[in-house]
């Protein structure tokens, strides 16, 4: 116990200092670019008018139009401002885009008496340049709360609203909406406001400035919006930031060699399976179950977008209709991912406790039907949301409507609970480590990173269906971005150096220097780089400044792992028996370090810098780092989680007849995401930034040119790469797992006394 202690001790407090430095600053940059979110969010007016003074819509019916917006799902279709789904267009660049054109051709009829398609080049010219000035200039009075818009914007006004009619009529020609699915005339003038509001903000000028509320984007030659000077100079400094952090990071492993997984092992401990641990079992068969149902949503979206107006002569858009085949898809995936590192944090948290509490084992069932709860409910009421089967309460409890935040705010409320009850086993669990000497650090990280769980949902509840559409999109992101990619993180990171201490395969020390160097990465970067989903949703150029920088610093981290990946290698190979007895958990781990630097590094880094996102944001650039990053990082680290408890939980017997099919899985998964990527989502992105950046943001989102033979062909050549991930890794995966599981039920599996720690 003395040794313990000195031990600790010998680990500086600077490490810690650190930390909390980088928190404090990290969380007070972000605070105050929330508190300019709100004074600097683009203004809804109370009244919009024409220049005679007549009027066209209100504040009133843009909230209306922006529930409806939501109520319908619409987020799960289209996007606004590049935030959004992927099957339709972005509605705010579309209904730009036909204001620039109806100003074009009024000036075409004034000067020249023609049509703007008919005239010669160089008067077709002189017109476009009228265009810009016209559309550009903010006639918003903030003293009276009144827009006015010019001729040509109230004729797009009501032009728009016949154009969302004939959209919403058919599946074929919105990707796979239901049929009908707004068909009431004031609904759609609603919506069309909103959508009016949407693109007014996209191109009128903030005040004091010479670009409009969203940094001119979507890009539109047309209707003058172009990238600014700050996109172009902050991404220029996002690689000197880059190239700067990853050189520091470098000496300092360089110079201090005790960074990374280094250092001998320590002696072996030993541990004892309860069967509290054991009943987390079945969390990972609701895991993969939901992993499964993810597989086939995803695959029903990928034929929505090749073809959209048939499923082999099967009308799936009246009953599942593609914005709640993408709703599921999403949620499936934030459901099993996080259903697994519950379990696995549950698992965990007994072994580094040491100790079994009092009724855990019924606490972690009771939980289990909380969870199941909260995921079949939100679902269902998904479902019924989207069909219309909740016109009052739909936002209570159907579809909310925010893309990732689909589950309605009953479910949210209850999964906030959950989280909470979830924190307090693992206290319960973890108590008697924070008596132990050698064991408090690791004690009191754990319970951090895992109240940071539920505390960074709550912006969650923040806002409501009417709240301004860019204070919205910045508490979306704390969740989706730190929740995401900030906390859960920094879990994986404490779980896994507590594994790798109790296994014995690292010293208490170099677990310990590995969780503060990741925290420090990880929030160096990760926080304040939170805003670069922020650049073009209505914030000002101060947020494109600080998030460029740091979100280029979130690379650092990624270099780091693969840097020391050969040190985790050599870590974990050998025939000592616990590396042996749980080497495919070591496989996902690896799995993790790879795709975190594709995924996540290499083409998150691709789509972050100011000028990059600018054409690419909303692209199919975007599910290419989404898919590899979310299932290549979280996903593989929650399957590698599945397999250490379903080792750790069956008999040697069971094991040596499930462990082809988990070999089988760890190929199969990882061949079907590159496949996927390579053949499919690289190319058709790269296909639709080229198209952006020739002929608009609205050219490349509209169903004309996402329905065009070249990106339909690659829409299909999804296939392949589906079909290995899903029958050579999903489904081999199930199976192991539902045979370990119904093997705890066949016998009794005795207790493990002498399993190495």
């Amino acid at each position: 116990m003395g040794t313990e202690a000195k031990a600790v001790e010998n680990l500086s407090p600077r490490w810690r200092w650190a930390v909390i430095l980088t928190m404090v600053l990290g969380f007070s940059v972000l605070g105050l670019l929330m508190v300019k979110t709100y004074t600097n969010a683009p203004p809804v007016p109370e009244q919009v008018i024409d220049t005679a003074g007549r009027p066209l819509f209100s504040g009133n019916d843009i909230r209306a139009g922006q529930q409806i917006f939501l109520k319908y799902g619409l987020m799960n279709n289209g996007s606004i401002w590049g935030h959004g789904g992927y099957l339709g267009p972005d509605f705010s660049a579309s209904y730009l885009h036909a204001w620039a054109v109806t100003t074009a051709q009024e000036r075409a009829r004034a000067r020249f008496g023609m049509a703007h398609d008919a005239l010669a080049p160089a008067d077709r010219a002189a017109v476009d340049g009228e265009v810009p000035p016209l559309l550009r200039y903010n006639r918003y009075d903030p003293a009276a709360a009144t827009l006015t818009l010019p001729s040509a914007g109230a004729e797009t006004f009501h032009a728009q609203q016949k154009r969302w009619a004939d959209y919403f009529a058919h599946p074929e020609g919105n990707g796979g909406l239901a049929p009908g699915l707004i068909t009431d005339k004031g609904e759609l003038r609603q919506l069309t406001a909103f959508f009016a509001w949407a693109a007014w903000a996209s191109v009128a000028e903030r005040p004091g400035t010479s670009h409009s509320y969203t940094n001119n984007f979507p890009h539109d030659p047309l209707a003058g919006n172009r990238p600014t000077s700050a996109a172009l100079i902050w991404s220029a400094i996002s690689f000197i930031a880059l190239l700067g952090g990853t050189a520091l990071a470098l000496l300092a492993f360089g110079r201090f060699n005790y960074l990374g997984w280094h250092g001998a092992p320590e002696p072996m401990g030993k541990w004892a399976i309860s069967d509290a641990q054991r009943a987390t079992l079945k969390y990972m068969g609701v895991a993969v179950l939901l992993l499964l149902g993810q597989v086939f949503f995803g695959a029903a979206i990928a034929h929505y977008r090749a073809d959209p107006g048939d499923f082999y002569g099967f009308d799936l858009a009246s009953w599942f209709p593609s914005n709640l085949m993408r709703t599921w898809h999403l949620q499936a995936a934030i459901f099993w991912i996080a259903t697994s590192f519950v379990a696995g944090a549950l698992f965990v948290s007994e072994l580094l406790g040491g100790e079994t509490p009092p009724r855990q084992r019924l606490a972690i069932h009771l939980l289990f039907g909380a969870f199941a709860i909260v995921i079949v409910g939100s679902m269902l009421g998904e479902w019924a949301g989207i069909l219309q089967w909740l016109p009052r309460s739909w936002f209570w409890f159907g579809n909310q409507g925010w893309e990732y935040l689909e589950l309605g705010r009953f479910w949210q409320i209850l999964l906030v609970v959950g989280l909470c009850l979830w924190f307090a086993l693992l206290w319960r669990a973890v108590a008697p480590a924070l008596r132990h000497p050698g064991h408090r650090a690791f004690a009191r990280f754990f319970l951090l990173a895992g109240v940071a769980i539920p505390m960074f949902y709550l912006p969650a509840l923040f806002f409501g269906s009417d709240t301004n559409f860019t204070i919205v999109d910045a508490w979306r992101f704390w969740i989706i971005h730190l929740w995401v990619e900030g906390f859960f993180e920094f879990f994986v990171t404490v779980i896994v150096s507590i594994l790798f201490y109790k296994m014995a395969l690292v010293h208490r020390l170099t677990a310990l220097r590995t969780i503060y160097l990741d925290a420090i990465l990880y929030f160096g970067g990760g926080l304040i780089g939170t805003g670069h989903h922020w650049y073009w949703t209505g914030q000002t150029e101060a947020n494109m400044a600080l998030s460029a920088v740091f979100s280029a610093l979130e690379v650092v981290p990624l270099t780091m792992i693969t840097l020391d990946a050969w040190s985790f290698v050599r870590t974990t190979r050998g025939n000592d028996s616990i590396v042996e007895r749980h080497r495919w958990t070591f496989y996902f781990i690896m799995a993790v370090g790879f795709w975190n630097f594709l995924g996540a590094g290499v083409f998150g880094f691709l789509i972050n810098t100011p000028i990059v996102s600018y054409y690419e944001v909303g692209t199919i650039l975007t599910p290419n780092h989404g898919h590899a990053a979310l299932m290549g990082v979280f996903g593989m680290l929650g399957i590698g989680l599945m397999v250490f408890v379903l080792r750790e939980s069956v008999q040697n017997t069971v094991w040596r007849r499930i462990s082809p099919l988990i070999a089988i899985a760890f190929w199969g998964l990882n061949t079907g995401l590159a496949l996927m990527i390579l053949l499919s989502l690289l190319p058709g992105g790269l296909l639709q930034l080229h198209a952006v950046i020739e002929n608009g943001y609205w050219y490349a989102r509209e169903l004309s040119f996402t329905g065009a033979r070249l990106p339909r062909l690659l829409e299909w050549l999804r296939m392949p790469g589906d079909l290995v991930f899903m029958f050579a890794g999903v489904l081999p995966l199930a199976v192991a797992i539902a045979w370990g599981y119904v093997s705890l039920w066949r016998r009794p599996v005795p207790q493990r006394a002498a399993s190495p720690a």
